[in-house]
């Protein structure tokens, strides 16, 4: 008996030590980077947002509002609010509309779009496409574009699985052009007259937004779930093959690619759509961490952890990145440094993305 339970103890202390060490390990491998204020940071390159009033009729052209991804939209909004009106989407509404010639353009997670007017509310068109959808719209001159996934189960994982994108005419909801592609859950980016956006085959698009003609595809090997963000000739896109990418968007070419961090538990992958700004990439990942990216070279620049999933995009605004996670607390994180400003607790998992207005 005696030896039993020695050999129980040593058995124990044994256990406890892999657990120790494993821990260890862990807070090693993947440890919070404090980033820098001198190194790759571009106090100047902050994205303004523009005037509510615009001579085209446009006032959210897309997911992230710019093509930077920053989250930062015009108004001078202030609460408290009340209700003008409600439209009844019968069923869920997981991403927000785009907004542009007096209307709200969106789409249910069971497939069906609307066209909505702004002032009250009134339906003006719709198209069921029998398909999930968990995106948003993107405005590209009198047309919406439209991201569809596969058909339903929305979370089958079978082989040969297609998608669509499709671009509408604004006014009519009349189809302009389709292109069949993988299931897509990016929300588009419209930039230069051209449309981009990733599909679950792994791949990055760009096709004329005028016509949908495909200009140049490129690989990844991971799903491509967020979509992409744009600054000064280059476009920057996580997937689930745990890396970000920076890509030439004239032509598809790769510039740079980067990874998070090393876990015992295997590297995180990327949901979060990107945001640029100050010459940073900053993004969430599965690992529980946001990044930050020298968007000129791909360096890791910073890194801060959170107690959950960031599936959440950044908003980024005065020298700050605003971002949920899983751990039920939204983040206010030093865009320099990625050094904790504040957190504010939610009561619950944070999936959606922040959006600053009028401070």
């Amino acid at each position: 008996m005696k030896r039993l339970l020695l050999a129980l103890g040593m058995l124990g202390l044994l256990v406890v030590g892999a657990g120790a060490a494993y821990l260890l390990l862990e807070r090693r491998e993947a440890g919070d980077i404090r980033g820098s204020s001198t190194v790759e940071f571009v106090t100047t390159a902050e994205s303004k947002p523009r005037p509510v009033a615009k001579p085209d009729g446009i006032v959210w052209p897309m997911y992230g509002f710019d093509v930077r991804r920053t989250r930062v939209g015009p108004g001078t909004l202030r609460p408290p609010f009340r209700a003008v009106w409600r439209f009844g989407a019968r069923s869920l509404l997981e991403f927000p509309p785009a907004i542009a010639f007096g209307r709200l353009y969106f789409t249910n997670n069971s497939g069906t779009m609307f066209a909505v007017g702004a002032k009250k509310g009134g339906r003006a068109w719709r198209y069921v496409s029998g398909r999930c959808v968990a995106s948003s719209p993107a405005v590209a001159g009198r047309l919406v574009i439209q991201s569809f996934l596969n058909r339903p189960p929305c979370n089958s994982e079978r082989r040969n699985l297609d998608g669509q994108v499709v671009a509408f005419y604004a006014g009519s909801g009349r189809i302009r052009w389709r292109v069949k592609v993988g299931p897509v859950e990016s929300s588009p980016l419209v930039a230069g007259g051209r449309v981009f956006f990733g599909d679950w085959h792994g791949r990055v698009y760009a096709l004329r937004a005028n016509r949908g003609r495909l200009l140049w595809v490129f690989p990844t090997d991971g799903k491509v779930k967020g979509g992409l963000a744009y600054a000064d000739g280059r476009l920057f896109v996580g997937s689930y093959d745990h890396r970000v990418y920076a890509i030439r968007a004239r032509d598809g070419k790769e510039i740079w690619r980067a990874e998070s961090q090393d876990r015992l538990r295997g590297k995180g992958n990327f949901y979060s759509t990107p945001a640029v700004a100050y010459g940073r990439v900053y993004i969430g990942s599965t690992d529980g961490k946001v990044y930050s990216f020298g968007a000129t070279s791909g360096k890791l620049r910073w890194s801060h952890g959170t107690g959950g999933y960031v599936y959440a995009s950044p908003a980024v605004w005065r020298r700050t990145v605003y971002v949920g996670s899983y751990d039920r607390h939204l983040y206010a994180l030093d865009a320099a440094t990625g050094e904790q400003r504040w957190r504010f607790r939610a009561n619950g998992p944070i999936s959606g993305s922040a959006t600053v207005l009028n401070g």
